[in-house]
């Protein structure tokens, strides 16, 4: 009795798992769908020696979340003159564990920012079992800060945080040359968002881990994005000189962004630091 009661649990565990299987073996990806007007085009780079060419730099005029005037724009940036690195976090809402992380380039006082996501089809929206099930592509939004952080900070009105990384220049150029490689290869060869192994944060934790071995170990702050500034702050990847707590209230940028309409001094207002 006991073994066709085990047999029965087995039988019913692998006609659960069936659906599971069956998509992640023989579902493939694709950069031909009929994508989000938002997510429609990707990002392309020339990189040759300290100069860089992005097209399809992603730059939209908002006027609400689903309502924008679309505008991609060509642009060239001298890599002897990327001098900073800034880790974003929007978290959202009251969600334990629940955030969407990217990182921010700057060239002096001009940013650059890349952000990991999904790549939605017309009327798609985000699920963590979809993206278990290879129901997303991945894709590299690469965009002016107004963009990629105004429509979080102004549109979506999202918590978010934005914290100076600890690096030095030349890791910085690795990492900013590292994702638009990688940026080029997935618009080659597409590959699916994996909720817990190619997500915004892991695709970070690769391209740090690439320039510094190791540096970001394997860890449920990474797996759950929302603790991943707070893994940052213990290892030194962001500034760490003041409690956590004052570190994220004082790099919380959200409520100074919303202070004024969305315009070319965005980047400058949102770093001014708080004062009083």
């Amino acid at each position: 009795m006991k073994k066709k009661r085990l047999a029965l649990a087995a039988a019913l565990l692998a006609l659960l798992l069936a659906p599971f299987a069956w998509v992640r073996v023989f579902n493939s990806p694709s950069n031909e769908r009929d994508w989000s007007p938002d997510q429609a085009v990707l990002a392309r780079a020339a990189i040759e020696g300290d100069r860089v060419t992005v097209q399809n730099v992603r730059n939209f005029a908002y006027r609400t979340e689903t309502d924008y005037t679309p505008r991609y724009e060509t642009r060239s940036y001298d890599l002897s003159k990327l001098d900073s690195l800034w880790f974003v976090v929007e978290r959202f809402g009251p969600a334990p564990a629940i955030a969407h992380t990217f990182l921010s380039f700057g060239f002096g006082d001009e940013y650059l920012a890349i952000s990991v996501e999904i790549r939605r089809e017309r009327g798609e929206t985000f699920s963590p079992i979809a993206g278990l099930l290879r129901q997303y592509e991945i894709m590299y939004v690469v965009a002016d800060e107004r963009d990629v952080i105004g429509l979080r900070t102004n549109l979506r009105r999202d918590p978010v945080y934005l914290y100076p990384a600890r690096a030095t220049r030349e890791q910085i150029r690795e990492v900013f040359v590292g994702m638009l490689e990688r940026a080029n290869r997935l618009a080659a060869a597409p590959e699916f968002y994996d909720t817990l192994s190619n997500n915004c944060t892991s695709n970070i934790v690769s391209h740090v881990n690439a320039i510094a071995p190791r540096a970001i170990p394997f860890t449920y702050k990474t797996i759950m994005p929302a603790y991943s500034d707070e893994l940052a702050y213990e290892l030194g990847l962001i500034p760490n000189d003041l409690p956590f707590y004052t570190v994220r209230a004082t790099h919380r940028i959200d409520e100074r962004a919303r202070a004024e309409p969305l315009g070319p001094n965005f980047s400058a207002r949102v770093r001014k630091r708080k004062t009083g």
